[in-house]
Protein backbone atom coordinates (compact mmCIF):
# COMPACT_ATOMS: atom_id res chain seq x y z
CA UNK A 1 0.00 0.00 0.00
CA UNK A 2 2.86 2.55 -0.33
CA UNK A 3 2.58 5.38 -2.00
CA UNK A 4 3.87 8.60 -3.67
CA UNK A 5 1.78 11.70 -3.94
CA UNK A 6 2.62 15.41 -4.23
CA UNK A 7 0.77 16.55 -1.02
CA UNK A 8 -0.34 14.64 1.78
CA UNK A 9 -3.06 16.35 3.97
CA UNK A 10 -3.81 15.06 7.11
CA UNK A 11 -7.43 15.53 8.49
CA UNK A 12 -10.17 15.75 6.89
CA UNK A 13 -12.29 18.76 8.55
CA UNK A 14 -12.87 21.78 7.09
CA UNK A 15 -9.37 22.94 6.68
CA UNK A 16 -7.96 19.72 5.36
CA UNK A 17 -10.61 19.40 2.63
CA UNK A 18 -10.10 22.90 1.99
CA UNK A 19 -6.14 22.66 1.73
CA UNK A 20 -6.84 19.21 -0.78
CA UNK A 21 -9.42 20.60 -2.91
CA UNK A 22 -6.78 23.65 -3.77
CA UNK A 23 -3.77 21.80 -3.79
CA UNK A 24 -5.48 19.43 -6.47
CA UNK A 25 -6.48 22.34 -8.42
CA UNK A 26 -3.41 23.70 -8.60
CA UNK A 27 -2.00 20.31 -10.45
CA UNK A 28 -1.12 18.63 -7.53
CA UNK A 29 -1.39 15.14 -6.67
CA UNK A 30 -3.24 14.84 -3.40
CA UNK A 31 -4.23 12.28 -0.83
CA UNK A 32 -6.11 13.35 2.03
CA UNK A 33 -6.91 10.99 4.81
CA UNK A 34 -8.86 10.94 7.71
CA UNK A 35 -8.66 8.83 11.08
CA UNK A 36 -12.65 8.56 11.76
CA UNK A 37 -14.89 6.47 9.57
CA UNK A 38 -16.64 8.80 8.73
CA UNK A 39 -15.99 12.59 8.05
CA UNK A 40 -17.56 15.11 10.09
CA UNK A 41 -18.58 13.08 12.92
CA UNK A 42 -18.74 13.61 16.14
CA UNK A 43 -19.52 16.94 15.91
CA UNK A 44 -17.46 19.67 18.10
CA UNK A 45 -18.62 22.59 17.05
CA UNK A 46 -21.51 25.07 17.93
CA UNK A 47 -22.17 25.62 14.02
CA UNK A 48 -22.77 28.98 13.72
CA UNK A 49 -20.80 30.71 11.22
CA UNK A 50 -21.46 34.53 9.94
CA UNK A 51 -22.09 34.76 6.55
CA UNK A 52 -19.02 37.15 4.88
CA UNK A 53 -16.75 34.95 4.78
CA UNK A 54 -18.26 32.36 2.57
CA UNK A 55 -17.59 34.19 -0.54
CA UNK A 56 -13.99 34.29 0.52
CA UNK A 57 -13.06 30.58 0.56
CA UNK A 58 -15.28 30.34 -2.69
CA UNK A 59 -18.36 29.08 -0.95
CA UNK A 60 -22.54 29.83 -1.88
CA UNK A 61 -24.92 28.92 1.51
CA UNK A 62 -26.97 25.63 0.25
CA UNK A 63 -29.49 23.54 1.71
CA UNK A 64 -26.97 20.68 1.86
CA UNK A 65 -25.55 21.70 5.07
CA UNK A 66 -26.73 25.06 6.15
CA UNK A 67 -29.82 24.41 8.34
CA UNK A 68 -31.15 27.75 9.71
CA UNK A 69 -30.56 31.40 9.12
CA UNK A 70 -30.63 34.07 11.82
CA UNK A 71 -31.25 37.69 11.85
CA UNK A 72 -28.67 38.52 14.32
CA UNK A 73 -27.68 37.83 17.54
CA UNK A 74 -28.78 38.75 21.77
CA UNK A 75 -25.78 39.65 23.90
CA UNK A 76 -27.24 39.04 27.47
CA UNK A 77 -25.96 40.70 30.24
CA UNK A 78 -25.39 38.97 33.82
CA UNK A 79 -28.45 40.96 35.24
CA UNK A 80 -30.63 39.68 31.79
CA UNK A 81 -30.55 42.56 29.53
CA UNK A 82 -29.68 42.04 26.25
CA UNK A 83 -27.77 44.03 23.54
CA UNK A 84 -29.74 42.80 20.18
CA UNK A 85 -27.28 42.91 17.36
CA UNK A 86 -28.95 42.86 14.44
CA UNK A 87 -27.46 42.40 10.47
CA UNK A 88 -28.46 46.21 10.11
CA UNK A 89 -26.78 47.20 13.10
CA UNK A 90 -23.69 45.04 12.46
CA UNK A 91 -23.61 44.33 8.63
CA UNK A 92 -22.77 40.20 7.99
CA UNK A 93 -21.02 39.03 11.28
CA UNK A 94 -25.35 37.51 11.40
CA UNK A 95 -25.66 34.52 9.95
CA UNK A 96 -26.02 30.61 9.29
CA UNK A 97 -26.15 27.72 11.89
CA UNK A 98 -24.63 24.79 9.95
CA UNK A 99 -25.42 20.82 9.83
CA UNK A 100 -21.40 20.66 10.63
CA UNK A 101 -21.55 16.97 9.81
CA UNK A 102 -23.14 17.62 6.39
CA UNK A 103 -20.99 20.85 5.91
CA UNK A 104 -17.78 18.83 6.11
CA UNK A 105 -19.21 15.99 3.89
CA UNK A 106 -19.40 18.41 1.36
CA UNK A 107 -16.61 20.10 1.60
CA UNK A 108 -14.70 16.97 1.19
CA UNK A 109 -16.89 15.93 -1.96
CA UNK A 110 -15.86 19.00 -3.34
CA UNK A 111 -11.66 18.08 -2.86
CA UNK A 112 -12.51 14.36 -4.41
CA UNK A 113 -14.66 16.61 -7.50
CA UNK A 114 -11.16 18.24 -7.81
CA UNK A 115 -9.62 15.14 -7.81
CA UNK A 116 -8.13 14.58 -4.40
CA UNK A 117 -8.00 11.17 -3.17
CA UNK A 118 -9.96 10.23 -0.28
CA UNK A 119 -8.78 7.36 2.51
CA UNK A 120 -10.93 7.36 6.11
CA UNK A 121 -10.03 5.01 8.76
CA UNK A 122 -6.23 5.87 8.15
CA UNK A 123 -3.87 7.72 10.58
CA UNK A 124 -0.81 9.22 10.03
CA UNK A 125 1.61 7.59 12.81
CA UNK A 126 4.60 9.45 12.49
CA UNK A 127 6.89 11.45 10.07
CA UNK A 128 8.95 10.15 7.32
CA UNK A 129 12.60 12.36 6.86
CA UNK A 130 15.43 12.48 4.68
CA UNK A 131 18.36 15.16 5.12
CA UNK A 132 16.16 17.33 7.38
CA UNK A 133 13.26 16.92 5.14
CA UNK A 134 9.43 15.80 5.81
CA UNK A 135 9.31 13.84 3.01
CA UNK A 136 5.94 12.27 3.68
CA UNK A 137 4.06 10.05 6.63
CA UNK A 138 4.02 6.12 7.73
CA UNK A 139 0.14 5.81 8.22
CA UNK A 140 -1.87 2.63 9.53
CA UNK A 141 -5.41 1.59 7.92
CA UNK A 142 -7.18 -0.96 9.57
CA UNK A 143 -4.09 -2.38 11.42
CA UNK A 144 -1.81 -2.05 8.52
CA UNK A 145 0.88 0.22 8.24
CA UNK A 146 2.40 1.34 5.11
CA UNK A 147 4.23 4.69 4.10
CA UNK A 148 2.89 7.73 2.04
CA UNK A 149 6.00 9.53 0.71
CA UNK A 150 4.84 12.92 -0.30
CA UNK A 151 7.24 16.43 -0.59
CA UNK A 152 4.88 18.30 1.44
CA UNK A 153 2.74 17.29 4.55
CA UNK A 154 -0.15 19.54 5.89
CA UNK A 155 -1.40 19.29 8.85
CA UNK A 156 -5.23 19.96 9.00
CA UNK A 157 -5.36 17.26 11.99
CA UNK A 158 -7.12 20.03 14.70
CA UNK A 159 -6.38 21.50 18.06
CA UNK A 160 -4.21 18.54 19.16
CA UNK A 161 -2.40 18.24 16.04
CA UNK A 162 0.50 15.64 16.39
CA UNK A 163 1.72 16.87 12.80
CA UNK A 164 2.84 19.98 14.36
CA UNK A 165 4.65 18.23 17.14
CA UNK A 166 6.18 15.41 15.31
CA UNK A 167 7.78 18.17 12.87
CA UNK A 168 9.51 19.88 16.27
CA UNK A 169 7.13 23.20 15.93
CA UNK A 170 6.56 24.61 19.38
CA UNK A 171 2.61 23.71 20.43
CA UNK A 172 2.68 24.22 23.93
CA UNK A 173 -0.60 25.84 25.66
CA UNK A 174 -0.80 27.95 29.00
CA UNK A 175 -4.06 26.51 30.57
CA UNK A 176 -5.27 30.98 30.38
CA UNK A 177 -5.04 29.78 26.45
CA UNK A 178 -7.25 26.64 26.88
CA UNK A 179 -11.58 26.73 27.37
CA UNK A 180 -13.27 23.61 28.22
CA UNK A 181 -16.22 23.65 25.95
CA UNK A 182 -19.84 21.13 26.71
CA UNK A 183 -22.76 21.33 24.25
CA UNK A 184 -26.42 20.06 24.36
CA UNK A 185 -28.68 19.46 21.20
CA UNK A 186 -31.67 20.01 22.47
CA UNK A 187 -35.32 19.18 21.25
CA UNK A 188 -38.69 20.72 22.68
CA UNK A 189 -36.95 23.97 23.74
CA UNK A 190 -38.86 27.52 23.13
CA UNK A 191 -37.41 31.09 22.36
CA UNK A 192 -36.72 33.72 19.43
CA UNK A 193 -35.43 31.71 16.37
CA UNK A 194 -34.48 34.74 14.95
CA UNK A 195 -31.67 35.39 17.18
CA UNK A 196 -28.75 33.42 18.49
CA UNK A 197 -28.31 33.88 21.97
CA UNK A 198 -24.62 35.01 23.87
CA UNK A 199 -24.39 34.64 27.58
CA UNK A 200 -21.55 36.84 29.40
CA UNK A 201 -20.45 36.74 32.61
CA UNK A 202 -20.27 34.52 35.60
CA UNK A 203 -22.45 31.77 34.52
CA UNK A 204 -19.53 31.12 31.85
CA UNK A 205 -16.35 31.93 33.83
CA UNK A 206 -13.54 33.17 31.53
CA UNK A 207 -15.55 32.77 28.06
CA UNK A 208 -19.17 32.60 27.23
CA UNK A 209 -22.47 30.09 26.73
CA UNK A 210 -24.71 30.39 23.38
CA UNK A 211 -27.71 29.25 22.16
CA UNK A 212 -27.60 28.57 18.68
CA UNK A 213 -30.77 27.82 16.73
CA UNK A 214 -31.24 25.02 14.24
CA UNK A 215 -35.06 25.52 13.92
CA UNK A 216 -38.34 26.23 15.56
CA UNK A 217 -37.99 24.24 18.42
CA UNK A 218 -33.96 23.24 17.67
CA UNK A 219 -31.20 24.45 19.51
CA UNK A 220 -27.44 23.80 20.13
CA UNK A 221 -27.28 25.23 23.36
CA UNK A 222 -22.97 25.39 25.28
CA UNK A 223 -20.87 26.77 27.24
CA UNK A 224 -17.00 27.05 26.75
CA UNK A 225 -15.06 28.20 30.06
CA UNK A 226 -11.54 29.26 30.28
CA UNK A 227 -9.45 26.69 32.32
CA UNK A 228 -8.00 29.12 34.59
CA UNK A 229 -11.42 30.11 36.02
CA UNK A 230 -12.10 26.35 37.08
CA UNK A 231 -11.06 23.17 39.08
CA UNK A 232 -11.47 20.68 36.42
CA UNK A 233 -13.23 20.55 32.82
CA UNK A 234 -16.33 18.61 34.54
CA UNK A 235 -16.73 21.96 35.71
CA UNK A 236 -18.17 23.29 32.11
CA UNK A 237 -21.02 20.70 32.68
CA UNK A 238 -22.52 22.27 35.95
CA UNK A 239 -22.24 26.04 34.98
CA UNK A 240 -23.87 24.38 31.88
CA UNK A 241 -26.65 22.74 33.59
CA UNK A 242 -27.76 25.39 35.78
CA UNK A 243 -27.72 28.18 32.96
CA UNK A 244 -30.57 26.16 31.34
CA UNK A 245 -32.10 25.33 34.71
CA UNK A 246 -32.53 28.55 35.64
CA UNK A 247 -34.01 29.29 31.51
CA UNK A 248 -37.02 28.10 31.60
CA UNK A 249 -37.46 28.20 27.84
CA UNK A 250 -34.42 25.67 27.52
CA UNK A 251 -35.40 23.45 30.96
CA UNK A 252 -38.51 22.12 29.20
CA UNK A 253 -36.23 20.88 26.17
CA UNK A 254 -34.41 17.47 25.63
CA UNK A 255 -30.67 16.09 25.28
CA UNK A 256 -30.43 14.54 22.11
CA UNK A 257 -26.85 15.10 21.59
CA UNK A 258 -23.90 15.83 23.28
CA UNK A 259 -20.70 16.78 22.91
CA UNK A 260 -17.50 17.87 24.88
CA UNK A 261 -14.32 18.99 23.29
CA UNK A 262 -11.06 21.42 24.73
CA UNK A 263 -10.56 24.85 22.01
CA UNK A 264 -7.70 26.71 22.15
CA UNK A 265 -8.00 30.50 22.86
CA UNK A 266 -4.64 31.58 22.25
CA UNK A 267 -2.52 33.41 19.71
CA UNK A 268 -1.43 31.76 16.57
CA UNK A 269 1.81 29.72 16.62
CA UNK A 270 5.21 31.79 16.27
CA UNK A 271 6.08 29.11 13.41
CA UNK A 272 3.69 27.84 11.33
CA UNK A 273 5.82 25.87 8.63
CA UNK A 274 8.62 23.66 8.25
CA UNK A 275 10.99 22.29 5.69
CA UNK A 276 8.21 19.81 3.84
CA UNK A 277 5.44 20.44 6.57
CA UNK A 278 2.10 22.84 6.73
CA UNK A 279 0.19 23.61 10.02
CA UNK A 280 -3.19 24.75 9.15
CA UNK A 281 -6.66 26.16 10.97
CA UNK A 282 -6.71 24.44 14.16
CA UNK A 283 -3.36 22.86 14.08
CA UNK A 284 -2.02 25.95 13.47
CA UNK A 285 -3.33 28.05 16.78
CA UNK A 286 -5.60 29.73 14.25
CA UNK A 287 -9.07 29.74 16.39
CA UNK A 288 -10.32 33.06 17.02
CA UNK A 289 -9.14 33.46 20.75
CA UNK A 290 -12.43 35.60 21.22
CA UNK A 291 -15.16 33.32 20.32
CA UNK A 292 -13.35 29.92 20.14
CA UNK A 293 -14.81 29.81 16.30
CA UNK A 294 -12.20 27.95 13.98
CA UNK A 295 -13.91 27.35 10.45
CA UNK A 296 -13.10 30.39 9.05
CA UNK A 297 -9.99 30.78 9.57
CA UNK A 298 -9.31 26.98 9.13
CA UNK A 299 -11.24 27.21 5.44
CA UNK A 300 -8.42 30.21 4.86
CA UNK A 301 -5.48 28.98 6.05
CA UNK A 302 -6.64 25.25 3.80
CA UNK A 303 -7.02 27.44 0.54
CA UNK A 304 -3.69 29.25 1.42
CA UNK A 305 -1.62 25.95 2.42
CA UNK A 306 -3.59 23.92 -0.84
CA UNK A 307 -2.35 26.84 -3.07
CA UNK A 308 1.45 27.16 -1.87
CA UNK A 309 1.56 23.18 -1.50
CA UNK A 310 0.90 22.84 -5.08
CA UNK A 311 3.17 25.58 -6.41
CA UNK A 312 6.25 24.62 -4.01
CA UNK A 313 5.70 21.16 -5.40
CA UNK A 314 5.45 22.81 -9.04
CA UNK A 315 8.44 24.91 -8.11
CA UNK A 316 10.62 22.10 -6.65
CA UNK A 317 11.32 23.83 -3.49
CA UNK A 318 9.61 22.57 -0.15
CA UNK A 319 12.51 24.15 1.64
CA UNK A 320 11.20 26.30 4.48
CA UNK A 321 12.08 28.92 2.60
CA UNK A 322 10.10 27.85 -0.15
CA UNK A 323 7.03 27.64 1.94
CA UNK A 324 7.48 30.84 3.65
CA UNK A 325 4.96 32.48 1.56
CA UNK A 326 2.13 30.61 3.50
CA UNK A 327 2.66 31.95 6.48
CA UNK A 328 3.12 35.58 4.96
CA UNK A 329 -0.46 35.48 3.51
CA UNK A 330 -2.18 33.59 6.53
CA UNK A 331 -0.24 36.61 8.77
CA UNK A 332 -1.59 39.55 6.53
CA UNK A 333 -5.18 37.78 6.53
CA UNK A 334 -5.47 37.11 9.81
CA UNK A 335 -2.83 37.44 12.64
CA UNK A 336 -3.93 41.37 13.18
CA UNK A 337 -7.54 40.41 13.81
CA UNK A 338 -6.58 37.47 15.77
CA UNK A 339 -3.96 39.43 17.99
CA UNK A 340 -6.43 42.00 18.79
CA UNK A 341 -9.52 39.81 19.47
CA UNK A 342 -6.53 37.49 22.15
CA UNK A 343 -6.16 41.26 24.07
CA UNK A 344 -9.62 41.49 24.67
CA UNK A 345 -10.32 37.93 25.73
CA UNK A 346 -7.06 38.30 28.49
CA UNK A 347 -9.38 41.90 29.33
CA UNK A 348 -12.47 40.15 29.19
CA UNK A 349 -11.47 37.30 31.44
CA UNK A 350 -10.96 39.74 34.19
CA UNK A 351 -14.36 41.13 33.82
CA UNK A 352 -17.00 41.19 36.48
CA UNK A 353 -20.74 40.72 36.16
CA UNK A 354 -21.34 44.41 37.25
CA UNK A 355 -18.93 46.09 34.56
CA UNK A 356 -20.49 44.00 31.96
CA UNK A 357 -23.82 45.10 33.30
CA UNK A 358 -22.75 48.49 32.81
CA UNK A 359 -21.46 48.06 29.34
CA UNK A 360 -24.29 46.49 27.67
CA UNK A 361 -26.34 49.34 29.56
CA UNK A 362 -24.64 52.13 28.26
CA UNK A 363 -24.73 50.38 24.67
CA UNK A 364 -28.37 49.98 25.29
CA UNK A 365 -29.10 53.38 25.96
CA UNK A 366 -27.22 54.98 23.41
CA UNK A 367 -29.94 53.21 20.95
CA UNK A 368 -27.50 53.01 18.39
CA UNK A 369 -27.59 52.65 14.71
CA UNK A 370 -24.37 50.97 13.94
CA UNK A 371 -22.52 48.67 16.64
CA UNK A 372 -19.02 49.57 15.81
CA UNK A 373 -16.00 50.38 18.40
CA UNK A 374 -16.00 53.92 18.15
CA UNK A 375 -19.66 54.22 18.60
CA UNK A 376 -19.67 52.15 21.85
CA UNK A 377 -17.20 54.04 22.97
CA UNK A 378 -18.92 57.39 22.07
CA UNK A 379 -21.94 55.32 23.82
CA UNK A 380 -19.29 54.65 27.21
CA UNK A 381 -18.35 58.17 27.38
CA UNK A 382 -21.91 59.48 27.11
CA UNK A 383 -23.40 57.14 29.23
CA UNK A 384 -20.53 55.81 32.05
CA UNK A 385 -17.14 57.24 31.34
CA UNK A 386 -15.99 55.18 34.14
CA UNK A 387 -16.00 52.40 31.36
CA UNK A 388 -13.87 54.56 29.14
CA UNK A 389 -10.52 52.92 31.15
CA UNK A 390 -11.35 49.54 31.39
CA UNK A 391 -12.48 49.51 27.32
CA UNK A 392 -10.36 51.79 25.54
CA UNK A 393 -7.39 50.73 23.78
CA UNK A 394 -9.12 47.05 23.02
CA UNK A 395 -12.10 48.69 21.15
Amino acid sequence: MDQNVDVLVVGAGPTGSTAAKYAAQGGAEVLLIEKRSEIGTPVRCGEGVAKRWLEEIGLSPSKEFVCHEVDGARVIAPDGSALVVDETRAGNECGYVLERALFDRYLAKEAAKAGAEIRIKTSAVGLLREDGHVVGARCEHMADTFDVRAPIVIGADGFESQVGRWAGLETHLRTRDIDACLQYTLVGVDGDARYNDIYLGSCAPGGYAWVFWKGADVANVGIGVNLSKIHDRADAKRYLDTLIARTPDLARGEVVEEVAGAVSVSMPLEKSIAPGVLLAGDAARLIDPLTGGGILNGCLSGKFAGEVAADAVSAGDVSEKGLAVYEKRWRARLEEELARHYLVKERLIRLDDATINRAIRAINEARLERVTAGAVLDAFRTHDPGLLAIFEGLL
